[in-house]
């Protein structure tokens, strides 16, 4: 698990490296977050990290000045806020998914045909076990 865990990390660096001047690993992961959840509060967001609010927020902020994340306030509640992709920030996570497909695409092109069936099962129950939701938008063309 841990030799095929660095296989991930490098392909994860090498999709990454496109956008490393406009965002850091982890202000990607909030934006992955927002693009497979949906809209959230800054609460569900910090949860979903697993981090703490305050840094939850000061990520938020910096997201919000690059136009990646907008902020809504509840007509009915002002102190609800809802945390949502823009354009440009749902643009930015379809183009690393982009190339990070390509990337495992060509990797599990060379696992032999008979045994690729049994690595997505068995990729899919890791990461689920992991916790990370299933995302249809994410999982076209994926499925066994």
């Amino acid at each position: 698990m841990l030799h095929a865990s660095r296989a991930l990390v490098a392909v994860a660096a090498r999709s990454l490296a496109s956008v490393a001047d406009e965002v850091t690993l982890p202000q990607y992961r909030a934006l992955v977050v927002l693009a497979g959840r949906g809209p959230c509060s800054l609460a569900e967001l910090a949860g979903l990290l697993d981090v703490s609010p305050s840094t939850a927020t000061r990520m938020s902020d910096r997201l919000v000045a690059k136009g990646l994340v907008r902020r809504r306030t509840s007509s009915r509640d002002r102190r609800q806020v809802r945390l949502a992709l823009t354009e440009a920030g749902r643009a930015l996570v379809a183009n690393v998914t982009a190339l990070r497909r390509q990337d495992i695409s060509r990797i599990v092109d060379a696992v032999p045909a008979g045994r690729r069936h049994q690595l997505v099962e068995s990729l899919t129950a890791f990461a689920e076990a992991a916790g990370e939701a299933a995302d249809r938008d994410w999982a076209a063309g994926w499925e066994l």
